[in-house]
């Protein structure tokens, strides 16, 4: 039996075997080269909408039907990004079924961010930001308030919740309710204002400085110069030094007619 089979080796050694070179066949996914269409690419930055419009449609309007008493409208924005705009008194309930109805499960919250529109009745706009793992699909849910009307806190369904929301109060200013550590997250201690309101100055209130004398940090109410409070709207260019301290044009004298008849 063993020399049989040394007889067989031997014999298939000596056939010679092409081997063909088919590597993109055995490795369908590898793609080898660019396409035509890749080449001739003209806005590479503009993003690709390729979602299917048709489901995320019939998502929120599966939304809508379940939370008729909370959500206002439901709309599509940049192409295919689903929004729910809810009343202020629908932040829990809604955020809870988001969170743990099985056919949405958004068991993430990505951000919360605000909006100030001063022109508005409820100036404020809280905007929140769902990821569902399990569907690999966002969502954004919008409410609304002002700056005297509290709104509810998002903690105890996302622990993630905290920081967002204090960022928010320092930032903007609105009040949550139920909230465990409500306090300045991004300014320093005894700040004063909030500065992503649209009615906080540019340049601030106060101003830090160190200090030769005391050897710290002061922060000190904040002075403008004369020199960047003068504005002329006239002549823009006469506002830097170099022109302000140049001398008036010698404007050239008309001659008299009267004269020359004389």
């Amino acid at each position: 039996m063993t020399s049989l089979l040394k007889n067989c080796w031997k014999l298939s050694r000596s056939f010679p075997i092409a081997t063909p070179k088919c590597y993109p066949k055995l490795f369908p996914s590898t793609r080898m080269n660019t396409t035509e269409a890749e080449k001739t690419e003209l806005r590479p930055t503009i993003r690709k909408i390729e979602a299917n419009i048709a489901e995320i449609k019939n998502q929120g309007l599966y939304i809508t039907g379940c939370l008729p008493k909370y959500v206002q409208k439901v709309q599509i924005s940049a192409g295919n990004e689903l929004e729910i705009l809810i009343c202020p008194d629908g932040i829990i309930p809604t955020l809870t079924f988001l969170r743990s109805h099985y056919s949405t499960q958004y068991n993430s919250l990505s951000d919360i961010t605000a909006v100030d529109v001063p022109s508005r009745a409820y100036r404020f706009e809280i905007v929140y930001n769902l990821l569902s793992l399990p569907f690999n699909s966002r969502i954004r849910v919008k409410t609304y308030t002002d700056e005297l009307t509290p709104v509810q806190s998002a903690e105890e369904v996302y622990d993630a919740a905290n920081w967002y929301e204090r960022e928010i109060w320092d930032m903007f200013g609105i009040v949550f309710l139920g909230h465990s550590d409500l306090r300045r997250i991004l300014t320093d201690y005894g700040f004063e204002g909030h500065p992503l309101r649209k009615d906080f100055p540019l340049s601030g209130f106060v101003e830090v400085r160190y200090d030769d004398e005391l050897q710290r940090v002061v922060c000190e109410p904040l002075e403008l110069t004369q020199e960047f409070r003068k504005f002329e709207l006239s002549a823009p260019w006469e506002q830097f030094p170099n022109f302000r301290d140049a001398p008036p044009s010698v404007e050239s004298a008309k001659p008299d007619p009267s004269k020359d008849k004389k």
